[in-house]
């Protein structure tokens, strides 16, 4: 599934293509991805113009006058400005055309979506979808720090990797990041979040910050099926030092890294360089 640095890489390689361009028409293909697409796709979006592209979690807004789109790329989908006649794939499942720009012809921003595990909805001005209604603060800002996590944890007895990866904590630290973030940090994934001091939180949290923004620049992490909006994949996955390493030596100490399911999901850590 696309994580944050996924996300937010495709978020700044739409946003100087479409911002500014007016929607010219909507083409779906199928009425529905995860969930039913909204009339208002259809009914209000054309001839409006897109006035900004945001992310909040793994959610990407196209803001405009009357509403915003709210997408989510969900386990394998992908977002691209594409030429207006360019080629149809069997998962191209809608096309929002934008107008002609200054310096480029008529684009289409696609969205193709193999498993339709993704979403297209609608947001009224004004207003915060369910969908983001209870989320967390974003990672990258000043409103995450190890302060909260540390006081957001005390008498939790889940591990100390589900609860970072809990959207109410703070949102878009998923998979692979948490599993990367809690081993830079020394924290043991599994240990229990309300056993983990101040000290270490703040670690975390820097930890967090500092790796997802080198993920960002790096491109995103790109496993399996996540391409970039220009079709490239990211490098990240290049520097991982434990996510999808079971059974290699640690890059830092040579200890085996081991492997266990944590809510789920598949955990890698160090138990040498992890406590």
């Amino acid at each position: 599934m696309p994580e944050l640095p996924e996300v937010e890489t495709t978020r700044r390689g739409i946003a100087p293509h479409v911002i500014g361009r007016r929607v010219t028409a909507v083409t779906l293909r199928r009425a529905d991805l995860r969930w039913p697409i909204p009339p208002e796709i259809s009914d209000l979006l054309p001839g409006q113009r897109i006035d900004a592209v945001e992310r909040r979690a793994k959610y990407l807004l196209l803001h405009t006058a009357v509403g915003s789109a709210l997408l989510h790329l969900g386990m394998s989908g992908m977002l691209r400005v594409l030429p207006s006649d360019a080629p149809l794939g069997k998962h191209d499942h809608v096309d929002i055309a934008l107008e002609r720009s200054a310096r480029e012809g008529p684009r289409v921003l696609r969205f193709t979506d193999p498993r339709r595990f993704g979403c297209l909805l609608w947001q009224p001005p004004g207003e915060t979808h369910e969908l983001l209604a209870r989320l967390g603060p974003e990672p990258l800002t000043d409103a995450f720090d190890g302060d909260r996590l540390w006081q957001l944890s005390r008498g939790r007895s889940a591990a100390v990797k589900l609860f970072l990866m809990d959207n109410a904590i703070v949102v878009g630290v998923g998979n692979i990041y948490a599993s990367e973030a809690l081993f830079a940090a020394g924290i043991d994934p599994r240990r229990p979040a309300g056993s983990v001091s101040r000290a270490r939180y703040a670690r975390l949290a820097n930890e967090v910050k500092r790796i997802l923004a080198w993920a960002i620049e790096r491109g995103g992490t790109t496993l399996r099926d996540f391409l970039n909006p220009d079709g490239a994949p990211g490098y990240f996955f290049r520097e991982l030092m434990v996510y999808g390493r079971v059974g290699e030596p640690c890059r830092t100490c040579g200890t085996t890294i081991r492997q266990v399911v944590l809510g789920q999901r598949s955990t890698f850590w160090c138990p040498r360089c992890q406590r």
